[in-house]
């Protein structure tokens, strides 16, 4: 069988992803070779790129992983699209996310302290009541868009562990909307705060919010640089004046990291904190009703919610794929690839390959062992995977438990974000009894 460019293409194509995620693709290709060459086409005004090398059986990815000395996160970060600029390039890599041990080390340890055994138990109290009070507004509607209200939640958590007053939450909506969904026109100008709920900080920064999402060269901005977020790391620095005691901003503050550092923590926690659970939440829920058996397996025995939680974080895996560059001319799946080349783990791919997951495209709540990979693996595995883990558990639970008859809209199909980075959902209807 021989697997034509243009088809290997799509992977990486954000409008692929808003008809779902191309699973048949992905198995087709895992069964006749290990590693692809993937184009990088222009995409709207993004202009093309160099190409990739995509990964996509699960032992492949979890090996680039945990391999940052041949595949490294700090040489062209972790994004597929490259930095416009060098100094785009420079700023990225200070960021955690886009680092390699022992500096990625070293600024782990900075906020670690956020997600203690102790202070996790303090939050999920908080978590599930926060839960239980979102269903329990929701039930007397009969009928809801829930991405909003699973978007509540995590953005209710991040602020609360930010620091963020709950008169800014709505900052964060926007933030992640421009930086997670650039590729699509509903979010790439999200404009949901209102200047006159905000505290002075927050009308202060909003103030500085780029009108333009074009660069004085007349590229696009990329919405990740530090230009495109003017207004997010002026509210950062404004917060830390006189940070909340015990918010990861007050830590940040303590482990005296440089302004870029401190910037690009900030936007990690801002962004990734709040929007992987934003997708996950919604994409969880939109498994189970697409599966009737298992959503009422789970409502008879909501003990099953721990394993559940693995398993629809496996099936509907938030993030679809990370980047590394390899750091020298090595081996990768029995074939060359040389270095400087991008190296793309698809996280998505890896949940469904069959030689780990036994008939890999059934929805299986009590599936053991869980092998996913949706929160990474190696050295970048999630910082925050058991908080995410808390608050994914408390929220379906209760949907599940306590909207009876629970089902999808039939007269209002769920529409999917454009995105080839994010597997999202911006609206899911449902109705129940």
């Amino acid at each position: 069988m021989t697997v034509d460019q243009a088809r290997v293409n799509r992977i990486f194509l954000p409008g692929t992803y808003a008809e779902g995620v191309p699973y048949e693709l992905f198995r087709e290709l895992r069964a006749e070779a290990p590693l692809w060459w993937v184009e990088e086409p222009p995409v709207g005004e993004w202009p093309a790129g160099p190409g990739y090398w995509a990964v996509l059986r699960h032992a492949d990815v979890k090996h680039v992983l945990r391999s940052p000395e041949d595949f490294s996160s700090h040489l062209g970060a972790t994004q597929i699209r490259d930095p416009d600029t060098p100094a785009d390039l420079a700023f990225a890599r200070t960021m955690m996310l886009n680092q390699d041990p022992p500096g990625h080390s070293r600024l782990r340890r900075a906020v670690a302290a956020a997600f203690t055994p102790r202070t996790l138990r303090e939050l999920a109290a908080a978590i599930e009541n926060r839960a239980a009070a979102l269903v329990t507004a929701l039930r007397p509607r009969g009928e809801a868009d829930v991405v909003p209200v699973a978007a509540d939640l995590p953005v209710w958590t991040l602020a609360r562990i930010l620091g963020v007053p709950e008169q800014d939450r709505q900052l964060l909506v926007d933030w992640s909307n421009r930086v997670i969904g650039y590729q699509d026109p509903d979010h790439a100008e999200s404009r949901t705060a209102d200047p006159s709920a905000l505290t002075e900080a927050g009308r202060a920064a909003l103030a500085l919010r780029p009108t333009v999402r074009t660069a004085p060269d007349g590229r696009p901005l990329n919405p990740r640089s530090r230009a495109a977020l003017a207004d997010m790391f002026a509210y950062a620095h404004a917060l830390a004046e006189q940070p909340p005691p015990g918010s990861i901003v007050a830590r940040m503050c303590e482990a005296g990291l440089r302004t870029s550092e401190f910037e690009t923590m900030f936007f990690l926690f801002a962004v990734a904190g709040n929007e992987t659970l934003r997708n996950g939440l919604p994409g969880g829920l939109h498994s189970l009703l697409t599966h009737p058996g298992q959503y009422r397996r789970l409502s008879r025995q909501p003990r099953l919610i721990a394993p559940a939680t693995e398993e629809l974080l496996r099936f509907w895996p938030p993030v679809l794929q990370f980047r590394r560059t390899a750091t020298r001319d090595t081996v990768l799946a029995g074939r060359p690839v040389r270095a400087g080349a991008k190296v793309v783990v698809y996280h998505a791919s890896a949940n469904r390959d069959g030689s780990v997951f036994p008939d890999p495209d059934r929805l299986d709540l009590a599936r053991t062992p869980n092998d996913h990979v949706s929160f990474g693996f190696g050295p970048h595995f999630c910082v925050g995977a058991r908080l995410a883990r808390i608050q994914m558990s408390a929220l379906i639970r209760r949907i599940v438990t306590e909207l009876p008859g629970l089902r999808l809209a039939s007269d209002a199909p769920p529409k999917r974000l454009v995105s080839n980075f994010q597997n999202g959902l911006k609206e899911l209807r449902v109705r129940w009894e």
